[in-house]
C-alpha cells in the first residue's frame, strides 16, 4: 500500500471519527460515543440485511467494465416471493443511489449504504437502485461523474421491466457519491440532450465540495489533491457551484453541523447560488457524523422524515406513497 493512498484511508476515517475524538478529549463521558463511532464504521462494510418482502436483483451491467454494475431492489409478494411491481397499474417511483469513499473506495452493497434506505422505502412500492462506478486511480473524478449518468440512462431505460417508472427518479449520494450526484443534476440540461430522461430532484448527503474552487484554495486533505488535482480549469468543471444550469432539479442538501470543513458552508452557498438563478435548492443540518447522515437516512427520525417531505414535494406519487 502506496503512502498517499494510507494517507486517504486515515483521512476518509477521520470525516466520521474526528469531531467525536475532540469531544472525547474535553468530556470524558462523549468517550462512549467514540467508541459507537468506531464499532459503527467497522461494521460498515457489512452487505446489508434486508427485511422481508425485499428482493436483490445484483450486479446489473451497464458498461463492460466489471466495476458498472448496479443492485436493484424491488418489493416481493408475500405469496410468491415474486417482484409484486411488475404487474402493478401505476409504476415505481426509483431513489438512484451512488455510494461514497473519497472517489477511491466504497461499494454499492455496503449496509451504511443501502440497508436503512431500502428497508424502509423499498416496502412501501420504491425502487431503489445502488450502482458502483469506477474509482480512482483507474478513473479520474471527470470519468466517475460520466459512468453515474451512463448507469442512469440504463436504469431508466431497464426500469420499466422491473415495474419502475423512468419518469419518477430521484438521484441520491452520499460524500463522493453526493458530490458526484450534484454535479449530474446541476448539468441536467446537458445530460437530457444526451439521451437520459428528465428526473424529478436530488439529495445530497453531506458533500463538502459544492464549491470545488473554494475547497481547494483552503486547507484540505489529501483525498481531495488525489480527486481534484491542482488545474483550476478542472476544479471548474467539477464544481456543482460553477456548473449549474437553469432547468437544473431542485436539490436538498443534508450536511453534517459536526464536520470541522464545515460542508454546510458550501451547502449554504450553493443554496444561496441556486436560487438567485431562479432555482430549487434547500439545505438541512444535521447534528450527525459524516457517517451517521449515510447510516441513519431510513431509520425513523426527523432527520429521515424531513428527507421524506423533500421527495414528497418533488412529485404527488412519490408522496402518496411516503404516507
Amino acid at each position: 500500500m502506496s503512502l498517499r493512498h494510507l494517507l486517504t484511508m486515515v483521512a476518509l476515517a477521520a470525516l466520521t471519527l474526528a469531531t467525536a475524538s475532540a469531544q472525547a478529549q474535553t468530556n470524558p463521558q462523549s468517550g462512549g460515543r467514540l467508541r459507537a463511532l468506531i464499532a459503527q464504521k467497522q461494521a460498515a462494510a457489512a452487505p446489508a440485511v434486508l427485511s422481508a418482502g425485499v428482493q436483490r436483483i445484483a450486479d446489473v451491467p451497464y458498461g463492460v467494465d466489471p466495476a458498472q454494475r448496479m443492485d436493484v431492489y424491488v418489493p416481493t409478494s408475500p405469496a410468491t416471493g415474486t417482484n409484486s411491481l411488475v404487474a402493478s397499474a401505476v409504476r415505481a417511483p426509483v431513489i438512484f443511489m451512488v455510494h461514497g469513499g473519497g472517489w477511491r473506495h466504497g461499494d454499492k452493497a455496503m449496509g451504511r449504504v443501502v440497508q436503512e434506505k431500502v428497508n424502509r422505502w423499498v416496502p412501501k412500492g420504491f425502487i431503489l437502485i445502488s450502482i458502483n462506478y469506477r474509482m480512482l486511480p483507474d478513473a479520474p473524478v471527470a470519468q466517475q461523474e460520466r459512468d453515474v449518468q451512463a448507469a442512469l440512462m440504463a436504469a431508466q431505460q431497464r426500469v420499466s421491466t422491473w415495474g419502475g417508472d423512468p419518469n419518477r427518479f430521484i438521484l441520491m449520494g452520499h460524500s463522493a457519491g453526493a458530490h458526484l450526484v450534484a454535479l449530474l443534476n446541476a448539468r441536467a440540461p446537458q445530460a437530457l440532450r444526451e439521451g437520459a430522461w428528465p428526473w424529478l430532484g436530488a439529495v445530497s448527503l453531506d458533500s463538502a465540495v459544492m464549491n470545488v474552487p473554494a475547497y481547494m484554495r483552503a486547507p484540505h486533505m489529501p483525498l481531495y489533491d488525489d480527486a481534484f488535482g491542482s488545474d483550476p480549469a478542472y476544479w471548474l468543471a467539477l464544481s456543482p457551484f460553477h456548473q449549474w444550469t437553469a432547468g437544473a432539479p431542485p436539490m436538498q442538501m443534508v450536511c453534517s453541523t459536526e464536520r470541522a470543513d464545515q460542508p454546510c458552508t458550501q451547502a449554504d452557498a450553493m443554496a444561496r447560488h441556486v436560487r438567485n438563478q431562479g432555482g430549487r435548492a434547500e439545505i438541512l443540518p444535521q447534528d450527525l457524523t459524516h457517517g451517521e447522515i449515510n447510516a441513519q437516512l431510513g431509520l425513523e427520525s426527523d432527520y429521515t422524515q424531513a428527507v421524506e417531505v423533500f421527495m414528497g414535494s418533488l412529485d404527488a406519487e412519490v408522496a402518496r406513497r411516503l404516507q
